[in-house]
């Protein structure tokens, strides 16, 4: 019981500050729209596009690394290794942060000209770079924190990274903004990299602290060859799919071109879809992030003491928690969508990308909390396969379908793409852990429901459009999701509740299998 009070409070304190610090940075996302302009989105998207697969370098698999290992530690033997792990994981991160900045500075040039087409774009590369190495060291401590299950600190973590991006970027975009796209771009690298600074002295203060008052802490050796082993196939994975992703992304704008639009066109429906719909798809799924995060240490240390059935209900009610929940966003997102993209970001081309995306968060949530459970129980070389095949699939149709259907094409893929990792990483869940699912009151009640709650919503409150501002929405919105909530409530206490969970004839289930 003390353990699910401890994973209750954890993700629902992780939840409230990612919800918080997410719409924050989607208010940001909104000024900084308004003040570059779509093109400006566009330009800046591809730019961190690049950076991305830099971070990735510096970065991928680490993390998740750090947390399955002092997870696993805890659970097994008290935690009297995490010195050990901790130092491995630093020399790690630091090895590859460092490569990875000297490479994107000495590269900056020519991915400048070769990738996104423009030599004006190398200063900016050249600023991110020197935010891999504090990128990286965080990650690591961010890992570490949730290994231990302490929420608060990676809180704390999150809270001074938004704060920091929020007043550096907007103290740098009013001073470069009216130079040009280029120097606001420039303004916001300098910003990420600021942040990433910020960030590390915050979390490495945390870590001093709760090393002192760790009184088992290792004061010799290192687990660098076990940190390794592990990060390794994840890095390789997650090297192989950015850079395939970075490929997709360099080539949307010259297959939009051979569609019929011009460079500005062609960026501004990029930044559209990119960088205006597919952050508030995202925006919902921060409490699903919060709760995934926490299931990886919970699954690996289940699975370090042997607790099948531990297991086995640990992904049960992730998948249809989740499920009802993103049965329930999506519902949102599709009926307020034009208000969305008019009030946040005043586009409505952006709440018809928002419409368009809507019926894929299913799926797009479930895979992000199926991949969570399966690097939990050690099927992180699986998952690496997937998402390679998963990246080569989306460079493949965007090079074919961007030229037939326009920036609709773009949707289509990442709709595909979704439903293609989503199937082939549930498939494999299956496998190793027997888990059921119920359709009608994980899937179809929710959405009804819901369905039901925004007609009355907008109703009750007006419909919306150019007459819709801040204020209104939220009205809607939080009137739908209370009566959603109280509906959803109520059927839980109805006297034949229990024997609707047993008898519901639209039931996925995994029947046990061995572990191959």
């Amino acid at each position: 019981m003390k353990n699910k009070t401890r994973f209750f409070y954890n993700g629902i304190l992780l939840s409230v500050t990612g919800l918080a610090m997410r719409g924050v940075g989607i208010a940001l996302g909104a000024y900084i729209s308004r003040t570059v302009g779509a093109e400006g989105v566009g330009l800046n998207t591809l730019v961190m596009n690049v950076y991305s697969f830099a971070l990735t370098f510096a970065t991928a698999g680490i993390s998740l690394t750090v947390t399955a290992k002092i997870a696993a530690a805890v659970g097994s033997s008290g935690g009297t290794e995490r010195s050990r792990i901790l130092r491995g994981a630093f020399l790690y991160a630091l090895i590859f942060s460092l490569a990875g900045s000297l490479l994107l500075a000495m590269l900056s040039g020519a991915l400048a000209r070769g990738v996104l087409g423009d030599a004006r774009a190398a200063f900016s590369l050249r600023v991110l770079s020197m935010s891999l190495v504090p990128a990286a060291l965080s990650a690591v401590i961010s890992g570490y924190f949730i290994g231990k299950k302490r929420a608060a600190a990676n809180a704390l973590i999150s809270i001074t990274g938004q704060l920091a991006r929020i007043g550096l970027t907007i103290f740098l975009l009013r001073r470069l903004t009216d130079r040009g796209a280029y120097s606001a771009v420039n303004a916001l690298c300098l910003g990420v990299t600021l942040t990433e600074c910020a960030v590390f002295v915050v979390a490495f203060v945390e870590l001093l602290l709760d090393r002192a008052r760790e009184e088992r802490a290792e004061r010799g050796g290192s687990s660098f060859s076990s940190v390794a082993a592990m990060a390794l196939p994840l890095a390789l994975s997650a090297y192989i799919r950015s850079a395939l992703i970075t490929l997709e992304h360099s080539l949307i704008p010259g297959r939009l071109r051979l569609h019929g639009e011009n460079s500005s066109e062609a960026l501004a429906s990029y930044g559209y879809l990119h960088g205006m719909a597919l952050p508030m798809l995202l925006y919902p799924m921060v409490p699903l992030s919060s709760f995934g995060s926490l299931l990886l240490p919970e699954l690996a240390e289940a699975k370090a003491v042997g607790a099948e059935e531990r297991m086995r209900s640990i992904a049960s009610r992730a998948l249809e928690t989740t499920l009802a929940y993103s049965a329930v966003s999506a519902c949102m997102l599709f009926a307020f969508s034009e208000e969305l993209g008019y009030v946040v970001y005043g586009s409505y081309s952006a709440g018809a990308y928002i419409a368009v995306l809507a019926p894929v968060v299913p799926i797009m949530y479930l895979d992000h909390v199926t991949d969570n459970m399966l690097k939990g129980i050690g099927e992180q070389v699986y998952s690496m396969w997937v998402n390679i095949a998963d990246a080569i699939l989306s460079v493949v149709l965007v090079f074919v379908l961007l030229p037939i259907f326009g920036i609709f094409g773009y949707a289509l893929v990442i709709v595909g793409m979704e439903a293609f990792n989503f199937t082939l990483s549930a498939m494999r869940l299956k496998k190793r852990i027997s888990f059921s699912i119920g359709l009608g009151r994980s899937l179809i009640l929710p959405a009804c429901i819901t369905i039901v709650s925004s007609m009355l919503s907008r109703e009750l409150f007006g419909v919306g459009g150019k007459d819709s501002g801040p204020f209104l929405l939220i009205c809607k919105i939080v009137f739908s999701v209370c009566l959603v909530i109280a509906v959803l409530a109520l059927v839980r206490l109805l006297p034949n509740a229990k024997d609707h969970k047993t008898v519901s004839k639209t039931t996925i289930s995994a029947k046990p299998r061995s572990n191959e």
